[in-house]
């Protein structure tokens, strides 16, 4: 086998085709044709579009010599920037700067209309409950994603909530392990195949918490263990991760539910963000 690195995926393809099983041969048949959507794509959707289980799609990652969906995601994206296919937007190395910050722009307020989009008032209402009849609330989150969740648990700590804010995966998955039925996790995972706050959902799932997850992909695994899902429109490759189009939908989607919450809790809402307010009024000039 190769050195995947620096070779072209899809002439890895090639030659261990024959080699393939019928079934991983249909993945195989499916991202020859369409590898530039599959860098958008979870594990999960592409195993759905392609009809095969997730196993299959994560065995003939194996078989090429990724060691998983995400670096072979990786190697599609790099071999693409390589042939000048225009991976993030529509920004050409061309474009002065202030074309380019134009067209940042239209990235980022397109993100948050197509979030808004894909808002359902029943999801939405049913979140602002949980968070309102939660004994307390865990953000959960690694990475860019994780500092998100950090800004989540900040915003709620304001408006009067108990919230904790957990990125270590050690300690994601004990805390998951101690949850119960009256604790609600707000996870978030742009891609939604983040194993760490994967894994440490599923215990707690097992444990009867209440969980929300905020993710760009509707068919990815951490979809699976939530109750409630709430989409941010923008997508991302595996060269584009923590790209703030992305995270501005994800703060959006956090900004709706805290208003939204707040709205539904005025008193305590009120008297923590005096209270709050006031105790920090000594560290400003």
């Amino acid at each position: 086998m190769p050195k995947t690195e620096k070779v072209n995926p899809l002439l890895i393809i090639k030659s261990v085709y024959n080699s393939l099983t019928k079934t991983e041969q249909k993945v195989a048949d499916y991202i020859m044709v369409n590898h530039a959507e599959a860098v958008y794509s979870s594990v999960t959707d592409l195993a759905e579009v392609v009809g095969v289980g997730e196993t299959t799609v994560l065995r003939f990652c194996r078989k090429l010599g990724y060691r998983g969906f995400q670096e072979f995601k990786l190697a599609i994206a790099q071999n693409l920037m390589e042939v000048d296919e225009q991976v993030y937007g529509k920004i050409d190395e061309q474009d002065s700067v202030d074309i380019v910050a134009k067209k940042i722009a239209t990235q980022n307020v397109s993100a948050l209309n197509d979030t808004v989009a894909l808002l359902r008032e029943s999801t939405l209402q049913a979140a602002v409950d949980k968070i309102n009849s939660a004994n307390k609330i865990y953000f959960f989150g690694v990475g860019s994603s994780g500092i998100t969740a950090l800004d989540g648990k900040h915003r709620l700590m304001r408006l009067g909530y108990n919230t904790e804010h957990v990125s270590d995966s050690h300690i994601m998955s004990m805390t998951a392990s101690l949850l119960g039925e009256e604790d609600l996790i707000i996870a978030i995972s742009s891609s939604g195949s983040t194993k760490d706050v994967v894994d440490a959902i599923e215990i707690a799932k097992e444990n009867n918490a209440c969980i929300i997850c905020i993710t760009n992909q509707a068919r990815s695994p951490i979809t699976k263990y939530a109750d409630l899902i709430l989409l941010a429109a923008n997508k991302e490759s595996p060269f584009e991760g923590g790209i703030f189009s992305s995270k501005i939908a994800q703060l959006l989607l956090l900004d709706v539910l805290a208003t939204n919450a707040a709205l539904c809790n005025k008193e305590q809402a009120s008297k923590a963000i005096k209270s709050t307010a006031e105790s920090v009024l000594d560290k400003l000039y």
